[in-house]
């Protein structure tokens, strides 16, 4: 039995390490920044909503879940195919749990969740914001850095993209990254805020992939 035991631990214990180190690297947050500016023969790019969204994976000792969030609107001026500044709406009213199907109770559970004053506090702050503060090529890879506002608070972060103006369209798809959610003062079940949660707490870590569609 005790032998049994042994290597029951051992397996959770070696799921729980490969997990942790499968998450994507969290991003640097730093206080906000001016905004960048465009010069005049920039060309304005507007978002297309339909195809423009925002992946999210969140974390708990029991597992995870994960889903969609939408961009409303935005635009983003671009010179010789690189982006000079811009900035999008983010619709937290639309959020959506996608590893439930919609039509089991846990999904309309853990949507009413994210939505509430716990987290979001979407009836008080219904939309967030990510304004571009500038973008470089560090070691090979395009960082778009930007002010990033969810609820009352507003951080600024890097995180590496790719992108392709083809065609009168522009098409932005970023790394998987991750931000502490704390950092916005999002509170619930962290611990960088409560003590004695023992395993019924949600990790601060934030899983996000932004695809961002535009055209002229």
């Amino acid at each position: 039995m005790k032998t049994s035991f042994l290597k029951i631990f051992a397996v959770v214990a070696l799921i729980s390490f490969t997990n942790c180190n499968n998450k994507a690297k969290e991003v640097e947050t730093t206080k906000a920044e001016e905004a960048a500016v465009a010069k005049v023969t920039a060309v304005t790019y507007k978002a297309n909503t339909e195809k423009s969204m925002i992946e999210w994976k969140g974390f708990k000792p029991t597992g995870s879940h994960n889903g969609t969030i939408g961009i409303n609107q935005g635009t983003v001026n671009i010179n010789d195919g690189v982006i000079e500044n811009g900035n999008f709406i983010i619709d937290m009213n639309s959020i959506v749990n996608t590893d439930i199907p919609a039509e089991e109770e846990g999904n309309a559970k853990i949507v009413g969740h994210l939505k509430s004053a716990d987290f979001f506090d979407v009836e008080k702050f219904p939309k967030a914001k990510f304004e571009v503060t500038g973008i470089e090529t560090t070691e090979g890879k395009t960082m778009l850095s930007g002010n990033l506002t969810l609820k009352d608070t507003t951080n600024n972060i890097s995180f590496p993209v790719s992108t392709e103006v083809k065609d009168g369209m522009m098409t932005l798809t970023s790394e998987i990254f991750t931000i502490d959610r704390s950092k916005w003062n999002v509170q619930y079940g962290s611990k960088s805020f409560f003590d004695n949660l023992g395993d019924k707490f949600i990790n601060d870590d934030i899983e996000l992939k932004v695809t961002l569609v535009a055209s002229k």
